[in-house]
């Protein structure tokens, strides 16, 4: 069973490639990115959310009666990737499993600094990570990008 850390944890262990995805997914000052979840064979949904990191945490919430809720409760794995800017088209993926958030402070601190106001009809998932990747593209035209990937150790459980 691969392992599954935390942003804190990623960011200890790979600081230069948790700073790529730092930038990339808070390109523009808020954290938003393309969120694919599944369920069990059911085809994969991706959908468009914001994201914060708070105390080591990467977060998101999640409207409690969405498809995307559906699909963290039934399985709980996802993939975010960073949206991309065609003039510095670097690439950002992270591949995990969902936590869900209870604890209260938790999410009065998440809340606190989101772009929108989460209502109480909104879960909290924690993105634990299983796999990170990041693509770099000198410029628009370099093409394969040279891609940097980290792994926790099997160890690794948030």
């Amino acid at each position: 069973m691969p392992g599954v850390a935390s942003w804190g944890q990623f960011e200890a262990s790979a600081p230069d490639l948790a700073a790529w995805g730092r930038r990339l997914l808070f390109r523009d000052g808020v954290g938003d990115a393309l969120f694919t979840t599944v369920a069990g064979q059911a085809p994969p949904r991706t959908h468009p959310v914001n994201i914060g990191i708070v105390d080591g945490q990467l977060l998101v919430f999640v409207q409690d009666h969405s498809a995307k809720a559906r699909d963290l409760s039934a399985d709980g794995r996802y993939a975010l990737h960073a949206h991309q800017d065609p003039a510095a088209p670097h690439e950002f993926l992270l591949r995990g499993r969902t936590v869900s958030i209870t604890d209260p402070a938790t999410r009065s601190r998440a809340a606190a600094n989101w772009p929108f106001t989460p209502g109480d009809a909104y879960g909290l998932f924690e993105l634990g990570i299983e796999h990170a990747l990041f693509g770099e593209r000198g410029d628009p035209g370099a093409w394969p990008p040279r891609y940097t990937s980290w792994r926790p150790p099997a160890s690794a459980g948030l």
